[in-house]
């Protein structure tokens, strides 16, 4: 049976329930998942000066064909985008800069040295995200930046966040489409702290001096994001949620959720929809964290396909603004972003292809029989077929055939580095 035969059949169980499968499928293609770059070298960066990796962030790994150049990162990333339906968008970090061998401070840092990065998008038809780099540097050593008691300290981080806006602000201009600046920080103590009142403080007019500066939403969109704890930062984190959720209400920025940023049991799916009635948008940096914020690969587990349920059921693709976040160097890197974003991607799918009204009304009436034996009976749907289907369309491979691409790769370009 032909991919189209099986989709035409698959089709046909999903409109029993009045979803509108080819409706979904270009809904779908509409939906931007932002990239993250720093997959493909395991978050080094380019700057002349390389700092040790620092921030409570650790890559594992040392599968051969990391990218060493922004050209081969580049090349890498649009292997990626081969293999992946639809058009997305990449996200940088600071330490990604081309500054010609020239050693340049991050907050001396300007559009200039992003230059080859912005071309390259508009080659490609991406958009870009940014965000700027507060770690593995020696002004971050200590485990503060933004709230360090140092002034001069604080002062440069300020200058960076500041310049980073600027690069944003160049990229929205250039791309025609805003970029999604987002803000995180490593401080906090190791130990229980006699005073958690004070670095909060010292962040928030670290924030307030960042932010004075308005820039035009349609070329940059500011975001913070907070962290529940990190390597050297176990018992205090100045950046908290509350601490970002409270800022970003009161001064009309994005709260940018990392699904690896919290308890192991606390799920980001559930703060979504709370959030929403109080934001515009909101953003996500979707990962998978193991016993910890071990930004491993993302699955298609339970809790991603509840993000996109979440975000699918309540109309928000507009709303939320989807980027991934893991770097995993024990595979062939290609591979990690192909699997982590087509498996965001099928998320998405799988959410359009529930009968979500029909299952809103079964939980407003009660009938939470009904509401569990649908939902389970769902889960072995013909989605597959479904997703297939819309890689053929969309021109890349098909089930695993992707995987023979990589393999090519690998053995071509990879294994010579």
């Amino acid at each position: 049976m032909s991919i189209k035969q099986s989709y035409e059949l698959a089709k046909k169980e999903y409109e029993k329930w009045g979803i509108n499968v080819d409706e979904a499928l270009e809904k779908l293609k509409q939906v931007p998942i932002s990239i993250h770059c720093w997959q493909g070298d395991d978050v080094g960066g380019f700057e002349v000066n390389k700092g040790e990796l620092s921030g409570g962030i650790d890559v594992t790994g040392n599968y051969p064909g990391k990218a060493r150049t922004p050209e081969e990162l580049r090349s890498d990333l649009e292997k990626a985008l081969t293999l992946i339906p639809g058009k997305h968008r990449v996200n940088l970090h600071a330490i990604y800069a081309e500054t010609n061998g020239e050693v340049v401070e991050r907050d001396k840092l300007e559009p200039k040295h992003f230059e080859n990065w912005v071309n390259w998008a508009k080659e490609n038809g991406l958009g870009l995200d940014f965000n700027p780099t507060l770690f593995s540097h020696e002004k971050s050593a200590d485990g503060l930046t933004l709230s360090h008691p140092d002034q001069e300290i604080r002062e440069f981080w300020i200058n960076h966040c500041i310049a980073s806006r600027k690069i944003a602000e160049y990229f929205g201009k250039e791309l025609g489409t805003p970029t999604l600046t987002n803000i995180w920080i490593p401080d906090g103590y190791k130990d229980v702290p006699s005073d958690r009142l004070t670095p909060r403080v010292r962040l928030k007019e670290s924030l307030d001096k960042i932010f004075e500066e308005e820039i035009d939403e349609q070329y940059n969109i500011d975001a913070v994001e907070s962290k529940l704890f990190g390597i050297g930062s176990e018992s205090y984190v100045v950046g908290s949620h509350e601490f970002y959720l409270g800022y970003a209400l009161k001064n009309n920025k994005l709260c940018l959720l990392d699904t690896g940023h919290y308890h192991p049991t606390e799920m980001v799916s559930n703060k979504i929809s709370a959030m929403l009635l109080y934001s515009d948008k909101l953003a996500l940096h979707v990962s998978r964290p193991v016993r910890w914020d071990s930004d491993h690969v993302v699955t298609l587990d339970d809790e991603l396909k509840e993000i996109a349920l979440e975000i699918v059921r309540n109309d928000a693709l507009e709303k939320v603004m989807i980027g991934l976040d893991f770097f995993d160097a024990s595979i062939n890197r290609v591979a990690a972003w192909t699997i982590g974003t087509r498996n965001m991607i099928k998320s998405l799918l799988n959410a359009m292809l529930v009968p979500n009204d029909h299952l809103k009304q079964l939980q407003e009436e009660g009938n939470f029989t009904e509401r569990l034996a649908l939902i389970e009976e769902f889960k072995t749907y013909p989605f597959g077929a479904i997703w297939d289907y819309y890689c053929e369309q969309m021109g890349v491979p098909v089930k695993e055939t992707w995987l023979e691409d990589v393999k090519k790769y690998e053995k071509e370009v990879l294994s010579n580095r």
